[in-house]
């Protein structure tokens, strides 16, 4: 199963965000057992990027990614992703975003905190405990 990560499930891990941290946790721990992969846009680096140096530093806001680039696939967004996102339905751009990458990149589930922001979209959206609850089963 392929997932796109909503940035607030990675900005729960580098920031220790409590009380998202654990399960946030556990997405991570699927991927690590290989039984999920994982992809994030090229816009949410930079986002997290910003917080992660805003709240913490830029030394371990780098770092992050690093590490992060080594378990998840970075895809990109580009003028037709852009577009998209731009004539839909969605309210929020950031999110359209997010909705039209992972569809252009044929990425069926959004896991995210927010699934209230992901209701105008074609795309399965669940939480973390949903997709744990999934996985386990």
């Amino acid at each position: 199963m392929k997932v796109l990560l909503d940035t607030n499930i990675v900005l729960d891990i580098v920031l220790k965000r409590e009380p998202h941290y654990s399960d946030s946790t556990q997405i991570f721990n699927l991927i690590d057992k290989e039984l999920i992969e994982a992809a994030i846009t090229a816009t949410a680096v930079t986002d997290l990027y910003f917080i992660a140096r805003k709240e913490k530093s830029s030394k371990l806001a780098k770092s992050f990614i690093i590490d992060l680039t080594k378990i998840v696939e970075i895809i990109g967004v580009d003028k037709e992703i852009i577009t998209g996102a731009l004539n839909s339905n969605i309210k929020d751009f950031e999110d359209a975003v997010q909705v039209y990458s992972a569809a252009y990149n044929e990425i069926e589930t959004i896991i995210t905190r927010n699934k209230k922001d992901f209701q105008d979209c074609d795309l399965e959206i669940l939480s973390p405990k949903e997709l744990v609850h999934r996985i386990s089963k």
